[in-house]
């Protein structure tokens, strides 16, 4: 099953602003310049910022994508028709040899009854069982004109042997009167006594071979004793070989315990589970359990990539999960070089602006595509949150030129919007100490070590200060559950442009104070000047790790 596959734009984990809106906005600009289909994404939770930014210019929030390692439906789904229950076992194993497969699903409208493969049909023929089969089967009369290349000359085609044994009438008439019974399925040739001798003993059905004509008064009596009258062009012993063939598939499937998978579920997950099952193929379903198609391991040969543009963020740790195992096309970015690794040349662009919405921006107008309304809020509200509204030592007169631009697009008055938006951000009431540590934080790794870094930007110090005393006791149990050695989280005052750190770890305190020539107390301390995660406060992590 082969589906277009849209390019999947994604931010970082935990997502900010930026990472939303530059995802949205540039997955609208290649919508326009390229005929391939492009869909944004977000790589975690929304936090109360980038919900207002979204609400305010009245765009959905893009779904989100938490692994992006292949999946079933990244496999090629091979859509074989289900077989119904009722269906011979010849029609089923010509059904399998046709299309080259050794398992047959067995459906009953969309819903998944069972599976059967060649060896269930194979064992069906070698095992030995008793002559009464078709009626412990309740073997269709269908099936069994079908199989028999019949034509049903007397009765109804329509229901199923309900009772008595196979027959194959090959003595005379005088040892067949104590073998036929009432209900007996009766294989015989063109001898008028014996074919009357089935009718006299309760025969439910005789099978005529040779494609023998059948005497009129033979077809009355037949009528007159409601048994049904086959004809078949096969002799005898081809008769009585094919008719087992016709038991319904029902008989012999297995409908217990059956190993089927949703396109949902990842190759990884599911590899050794196929390993332990002796089949090869196996039921793919989908909503409300409907049977989609089958998948066997050959599938995994041509196993398709998802296919990726990553924005805001070129470090593996900040990655969507399963990144590395994704077809990276693109990455644009305004950070420092990471980890990120491709397996081929990408188109990579990383500019030392203060978002990488102005470089969204800026790829508007060298494609010379207009920016709509909604998209210039989106991409302004990136700018002025990722600049706290241009008072951050990243900021540029390009993001600032930007932004302005941007705001005469979207109609808003930018300064009073930030405020909005940074209010709206700020407002960390409803959220615990784990969820506001981890609403804007990123991990970094530096001389062997892993740091998370998180920041919270408010216009209000009452509003810090209460995140402060909130987030104090909690910060260590975060570092100890994310496995970190170090957790520092930035109290950015905007409008002061200062930043209080709170951190945990071992070598935390002294690299603050060591990095920044501060004095630290109860694991805080304040870093006049510091606003900037990116420019300011990581760069002297690092050096002070290394040094």
């Amino acid at each position: 099953m082969k589906e277009e596959r849209p390019v999947l734009v994604v931010g970082h984990k935990n997502p900010d602003t930026d990472s939303v809106c530059a995802a949205i906005a540039y997955a609208r600009l290649k919508n326009r310049i390229s005929d391939e289909r492009h869909e944004p994404r977000r790589a975690g939770h929304l936090n109360e910022e980038t919900r207002f930014v979204l609400k305010r210019f009245g765009v959905e929030a893009p779904p989100l994508l938490s692994d992006v390692r292949m999946q079933v439906k990244d496999l090629e789904i091979r859509e074989l028709e289900g077989a119904p229950a009722s269906t011979s076992l010849k029609d089923a194993w010509e059904k399998m040899r046709n299309a080259g497969v050794v398992t047959l699903c067995v459906t009953e409208g969309e819903t998944l009854q069972g599976i059967i493969t060649t060896g269930d049909i194979v064992a069906s023929y070698m095992d030995v069982y008793e002559s009464d089969i078709l009626a412990d089967a309740k073997t269709p009369y269908e099936n069994i004109l079908k199989t028999l290349d019949g034509e049903m000359i007397v009765g109804s085609a329509e229901g199923f042997v309900e009772t008595g044994k196979v027959v194959v009438a090959a003595a005379s008439p005088e040892v067949m009167e104590n073998i036929i019974g009432p209900g007996d399925v009766v294989i015989l040739g063109n001898r008028y006594e014996t074919q009357l001798c089935a009718l006299e003993m309760g025969a439910a059905c005789i099978i005529v071979c040779d494609g023998a004509e059948v005497a009129r008064t033979i077809r009355g009596q037949a009528e007159q004793h409601h048994c049904r009258i086959i004809t078949t062009p096969h002799d005898t012993y081809t008769a009585s070989r094919l008719v087992n063939t016709s038991l319904p598939i029902s008989f012999f499937m297995r409908s217990e315990g059956l190993v089927a998978f949703s396109p949902d579920d990842y190759i990884d997950d599911i590899q050794e589970v196929m390993a332990q099952v002796r089949h090869r193929y196996f039921p793919v379903l989908g909503e409300n359990n409907t049977y989609v198609g089958m998948i066997s391991r050959r599938n995994f040969l041509g196993a398709r990539k998802k296919r990726l543009i990553l924005v805001d963020h070129n470090e593996e740790s900040q990655a969507v999960k399963g990144a590395e195992a994704a077809e990276i096309l693109e990455i644009i970015d305004h950070h420092r070089l990471g980890s990120i690794v491709t397996a081929a040349p990408v188109f990579f662009r990383n500019q030392p602006l203060g978002s990488t919405s102005t470089i969204v921006y800026l790829m508007y107008h060298e494609n010379g595509v207009e920016i709509d309304p909604q998209t210039a809020g989106l991409l302004l509200a990136a700018i002025l949150s990722d600049t706290l509204m241009y008072r951050s030592p990243t900021c540029t007169p390009a993001d600032r030129a930007a932004g302005e631009a941007l705001a005469a697009i979207a109609g808003v008055d930018a300064e009073k919007f930030a405020m909005e938006m940074f209010r709206a951000g700020s407002d960390m009431s409803a959220k615990t100490p784990q969820q506001i540590i981890q609403q804007d934080f990123k991990k970094f790794t530096a001389d062997g070590q892993t740091i998370g870094i998180g920041q919270i930007n408010s216009m209000s110090e009452e509003e810090l200060a209460e995140v402060r005393e909130k987030i104090l006791p909690e910060i260590e149990e975060v570092r100890r559950a994310e496995g970190l050695d170090m957790v520092f989280v930035l109290l950015t005052n905007i409008l002061k442009e200062e930043s209080e750190v709170v951190f945990a770890g071992k070598a935390a305190g002294s690299i603050i104070e060591n990095g920044f020539s501060v004095g630290s107390r109860n694991g805080c301390a304040l870093l006049a000047g510091v606003v900037s995660r990116k420019k300011q406060f990581l760069p002297t992590i690092v050096d002070t790790m290394e040094s």
